[in-house]
């Protein structure tokens, strides 16, 4: 008997691990969500300085799940395809067509490869011109289209190294590139398949602190090493448009070229040994050195340590000469940052850091333009006299705006705005740039006066503005500002500050977005130049408002609600719902509480959008807000759980009282952090129906050493750590949760492992979970087979537990 029990007991638990699997193919979505997903994808615009040209790019909405099983290797932060010698996870153009502003005609372009995988487009100087790369089976080409001809034609072989990003630099002649091109010495690659190790992998800690993120895709051993190094090896050329070359630097690990705006002299800045197994290659040891135009070495400004030991804090940074650039006001000035704090955000200083310029070819010494308060967080050229910098703290919100005279370091900079850079409200903007006599972006300066164009947001949603800033009287005046009442109008760019003439970009929540040429000065009617076609018309009777709600704290909150087409407002069928959000910190709550949507944004649903099951008969409120609010000494995280259920049951309260939902269906979904949220609010409230939780993290032990918003360690505060994670917690989880990863997630701390591990509690602790892993996807999914599939997982699991939950 006892013997019949074991075999019956053996048998139950073999069932169960059988059935703990599924096996199963990629599957499709219903009828009325599929035709959304596959609807094409909208051609990119770029449109030229003189507005008369317009570049079309097209491209597939989705990537292949053939393509993305291409060879990959992940190294030093890098994803790689080693025989393409281009990033493996690059999105690819198909096609190039043009057209004439204000007509409706596409141009076709001649000569285009036969297949065309095409990335990286740039305009030469002249925009007459555009640059692109094409990435055959055995490499990448230099092609370039003649816009006026509507010709592209092919400049190189396959043998340009994009392996660290953009390959080729334009001259500013725009008769030739400086171009990255695959090494002769390159040796084969090791296959750690089938190497044989020759020793142990060591790493050694000495004392010093090294509190780093958990980052993804590092080095891992000598064959990582040695792999690194072949593939980021480049030799430099010069090439010019007839595809004639000539060597201009030797073989190094070069990882950023910049050219000064007169083309006299280039800045390089190439990777050095030793490499490091606890961050990536933007903190390896490097050499940055100044060359003319031909080559030869005028200056080595820097020589930079591997960085693996850094202060702790967001506003850490390394010691010694940062962020090297040339100013764009000058032919071949160069300007840098440093540290007065050492870096460390806990050392006391009247001033963080001190910028400096220094003119090439670097005879005299540097000179000392501005010293910021806080972190420097960049500049904006004009002329001798004026420019614009900014600097930020995090843990206080601050951002501050200096006005400031580069040449005369002895004038005390003018701050002009001192602000919360969360408070949208009252943004000021941003400073206009345009094209200046070296083909560089610096300030729009006319007389006195300076120009500033923002998203305008407010309670009523966006309304974008353009402004004259008077610098002496400091007075700004508002020239336009979008009416927002039944529409969004964006401004693309100031075609013309003098005459008021801007590009902007119109739509509503059912009408396609298209560009238009406004004079904010004529009382004329703006001039259409592209007239994309609504491709979700499914969508048109969809109801889509934005509302606006409080939490039980005060604290104002918003969404945006939709409703399905040919809903009852008066009848008031009750309905589910799905909620989606993603938590984010203030210091504030004035500023959380501000509404940054617009009730007129078309409804456009992408991949993740939970907006797709508006069509099969659910409400749906997106885009929630979910702030954590920690103000004073106060950190957010210090009450995160409590924050977010009242958050949750703000929402459902909201959409409940005006009659739309049945508020015992109501689903909660997020990706990333909102999955994190999502496994919270199941596991710390009794609100929702079910769960959909996508490539989030759920044990924050794993992330020890900060992670999202949250700067303390989890030795400094174990018990935020703990009480955060939902891993911790899974014995509290009684709500039907679907987990969704992509098995080669590379974002910071959102290891698939965290799915795993959380999967393996719910399910041993008997929980209602779902785990669904997909294969060669990282943070955000691109093939469509892994897209759909994914759509179709949420709905059968909304069906199942929310639509029809008790049936």
């Amino acid at each position: 008997m006892k013997n019949l029990v074991f075999i019956l007991i053996s048998f139950l638990i073999a069932v169960g691990i059988a059935n703990a699997q599924v096996d199963i193919t990629y599957q499709k979505p219903p009828k009325e969500i599929l035709d959304l997903a596959d609807v094409p994808q909208t051609p990119s615009v770029i449109i030229n300085d003189e507005n008369e040209n317009i570049v079309l790019l097209h491209r597939s909405k989705y990537k292949t799940i053939v393509e993305l099983s291409e060879t990959e290797m992940r190294l030093a932060g890098l994803r790689i395809n080693p025989v393409t010698n281009i990033g493996s996870r690059t999105t690819f153009y198909n096609n190039i067509t043009l057209m004439k502003v204000g007509e409706r005609e596409e141009i076709t372009v001649n000569g285009l490869p036969a297949e065309p995988r095409l990335s990286y487009f740039s305009w030469s100087p002249d925009q007459s011109k555009m640059a692109f790369t094409h990435t055959t089976s055995r490499g990448v080409e230099l092609w370039v289209l003649d816009v006026a001809n509507a010709s592209a034609s092919k400049l190189t072989a396959p043998v340009l190294n994009a392996n660290t990003g953009r390959p080729f630099f334009w001259f500013p002649n725009g008769e030739s590139f400086l171009v990255k091109m695959l090494p002769d010495d390159k040796e084969p690659l090791i296959d750690k398949s089938t190497a044989v190790p020759t020793g142990p992998r060591v790493s050694v800690s000495e004392g010093e602190m090294a509190q780093n993120r958990t980052y993804q895709d590092l080095l891992q051993d000598r064959a990582d090493e040695f792999n690194f190094e072949q593939l980021v090896r480049s030799k430099l050329f010069r090439l010019n448009l007839n595809g004639e070359k000539s060597e201009w630097k030797e073989t190094a690990m070069t990882t950023r070229i910049n050219i000064s705006p007169d083309g006299e002299y280039v800045l390089v800045e190439a990777l050095e040994k030793p490499f490091s197994y606890l961050v990536p290659y933007s903190r390896f040891p490097s050499k940055t050195v100044v060359y003319d135009k031909n080559g030869n070495e005028v200056k080595v400004l820097l020589e930079s340590p591997l960085l693996e030991e850094m202060p702790k804090g967001f506003m850490a940074t390394q010691k010694g000469m940062r962020n090297i650039n040339w100013r764009n006001d000058k032919p071949a000035t160069i300007y840098y940052v440093e540290a007065l704090d050492e870096g460390d955000p806990a050392i006391e200083k009247d001033f963080r850091d001190e910028v400096f310029e220094w003119v090439a070819p670097f005879n005299g010494q540097p000179k000392s333009v501005l010293k910021t308060i806080q972190r420097y967080a960049g500049i904006l050229w004009g002329n001798d006299e004026t420019a614009i910098a900014f600097d930020r703290w995090w843990n206080t919100r601050n951002a501050k705006t200096y006005l400031f005279n580069p040449s005369d370091a002895t004038q005390k900079p003018e701050i002009l705005f001192d602000r919360n850079y969360q408070d949208n409200y009252n943004d000021p903007g941003s400073f206009l740039t345009d094209k200046n006599e070296w083909g560089e972006n610096s300030l729009v300066i006319n007389k006195n006066t300076l120009y500033l164009t923002g998203t305008g947001h407010s309670e009523d949603g966006p309304r974008p503005f353009f402004r004259e800033f008077n610098l002496k009287t400091k007075d700004v005046k508002e020239l336009w500002r979008a009416d927002g009442t039944a529409t969004l109008e964006q401004i693309v760019k100031v075609i013309d500050p003098g005459t008021g003439v801007l590009l902007t970009r119109v739509e509503s929540s059912n009408v396609f977005p298209n560009y238009f040429i406004r004079n904010t000065k004529k009382r004329i009617a703006p001039q259409q130049i592209t007239f994309f076609p609504n491709p979700f018309e499914s969508l048109e009777g969809v109801h889509k408002e934005l509302i606006t709600y409080q939490r039980e704290d005060g604290v104002e909150l918003s969404g945006t609600l939709y409703l399905p087409a040919g809903y009852d407002m008066e009848k008031k069928e009750k309905l589910p719902m799905v909620l989606w959000a993603y938590p984010r910190e203030f210091k504030d709550a004035a500023s959380a509480g501000q509404v940054t949507s617009s009730p007129h944004q078309f409804t456009s649903p992408y991949y993740g959008s939970p907006v797709f099951w508006v069509t099969r008969g659910y409400v749906i409120l997106d885009n929630a807000a979910f702030p954590i609010i920690g103000e004073g000494e106060e950190e957010p995280n210090d009450t995160f759980r409590e924050q977010l259920v009242a958050n949750g049951k703000a929402a459902i309260d909201a959409v409940d009282a005006m009659g739309y939902i049945d508020r015992n269906r109501v689903a909660v979904g997020g990706h990333s952090y909102g999955a994190f949220m999502t496994a919270n609010l199941l596991s710390h409230s009794d609100l929702f129906a079910a769960g959909i939780a996508r490539s989030g993290a759920y044990n924050r032990t794993l992330t020890p050493f900060g992670f999202q918003s949250e700067e303390r360690s989890y030795w400094e505060d174990p018990e935020v750590y703990n009480g955060m994670s939902p891993f911790m917690h899974a014995d509290k989880m009684k709500t039907p949760l679907l987990l969704i990863h992509g098995e080669d997630d590379n974002n910071s701390g959102t290891y698939p492992l965290q799915s795993e591990r959380y999967f393996n509690a719910l399910k041993g602790l008997g929980a209602t979970s779902r785990l669904v892993f997909l294969p060669k996807e990282s943070h955000g999914y691109a093939a469509r087979e892994s897209i759909l599939h994914v759509l179709w997982e949420q709905d059968q699991w909304l069906e199942k537990w929310v639509k029809n939950k008790g049936k």
